[in-house]
Order: C-alpha cells, then structure tokens, then sequence
C-alpha cells in the first residue's frame, strides 16, 4: 500500500514530514510513504529544499493520498490546471488533508456537508467554500479525513495506518515517535483523538 503525501511549493515541514515519517515506520508491514510533489524540487516556507520522491501522476496509483499544507496553497486552489492533475478517488482511496490543505479538497467538492478542520489562518477561507470548521484537530467521516494544527498530522499519520494496517500498528508508530517519559499517554491521546474525530465513519 502506498501514500501520497502532496507537497507544493511553500509546504510546511512539519505537516509533510511528520505525517510522511510516522507511516513509514510501518513499511515492514507493507504501508510506505512518498513525498509527491508537482514539480521536481519544492521550496518548504522556510526555505528548505526537496526534491519530490515521486511525481504528481503518483496519485493515481496510490491507495492513500494525504494533501499537505502551505503558504501558497491559495494560489494551488486558484490554479486549475494544477487542481486538474490531482484525480482524487475517494470510492478507492484514503483522502486526507492537513491544514490548509482543506482548502484544496474544497475546491475539489470532495467535503460538501462535511465539516472539516483546518489551521486558524486557513479557516476563513475554508469557510468561505461553504465549510463548517470545527474547533478540534481531526475529524473523519468515511474515508476522508482533515487535520488542524501542524502537530495534528499525528493524527492524520495515526488514521492513515490504522485504516490501512489496523489500531495495532498505528499505536506502535505514534509509540516510537512518542517523547520518553510520555510514550503512554501520547499514545492514547492521538488514539482517542482519532477514534472521537472518526466516530461518524462507523
């Protein structure tokens, strides 16, 4: 099973790379990550560098795909020739989105009535697309997902796997990940976070 994990230009580190990491550390059991980006290298809002493991026409083959944030998302929603390259399938694949990235699976129409979470800069112009945002860092119904807050890609992360590979794995990961001293608890909270914000999925 493979991720995509969209990563424009004027991406957020923490919003790719955490979510990215914390599924990888589930290859051993068939699930991978891929930073999938639209041009061969993306420049992150701090400056940062990257060159993409895997283009954008990745997304169509890949069972996950996870839309990542940015300081020009804006710009990605207002380019439809970029949006037309991201043929998101929600009857076969896993959809997430992290902050800003909500604004992306708005303007694809992928939320309609659902509500969706985002980052408080992003929130008026989610809102703006006829979205409720909601005051929590996840939220799930089906197989769509949406995170708010740069550290709730945990939750996004923890969602992905234990959709794909079950809660075991996905307790493991945010385990590994978790700080000394806080490995219990952090487990628990990012698992109850998601079980709550994923309670409509069931």
């Amino acid at each position: 099973m493979q991720v995509a994990v969209v990563t424009f230009d004027g991406f957020n580190e923490l919003d790719s790379f955490i979510a990215s990491s914390l599924v990888n550390r589930c290859r051993s059991q068939g699930l991978s990550a891929w930073i999938t980006t639209p041009t061969p290298v993306v420049t992150s809002m701090n400056g940062v560098e990257v060159t993409g493991q895997r283009p954008l026409g990745f997304i169509g083959e890949a069972d996950v795909v996870l839309i990542g944030s940015g300081i020009k998302t804006r710009d990605v929603v207002a380019d439809d020739a970029l949006l037309a390259r991201l043929p998101l399938d929600p009857e076969r694949q896993l959809i997430g989105s992290q902050c800003s990235g909500a604004l992306v699976l708005a303007r694809l129409g992928l939320l309609d009535a659902m509500p969706a979470c985002t980052d408080t800069t992003t929130r008026p112009w989610v809102e703006e697309c006829g979205v409720t945002v909601l005051d929590a860092p996840f939220h799930a119904e089906g197989r769509i997902a949406t995170a708010g807050g740069c550290l709730a890609s945990q939750y996004l992360a923890a969602w992905t796997i234990a959709r794909t590979l079950g809660d075991d794995a996905a307790r493991a990961a945010i385990e590994y990940a978790a700080p000394v001293g806080e490995k219990a608890e952090t487990v628990e909270r990012v698992m109850a976070a998601v079980r709550t914000g994923a309670a409509a999925s069931r």
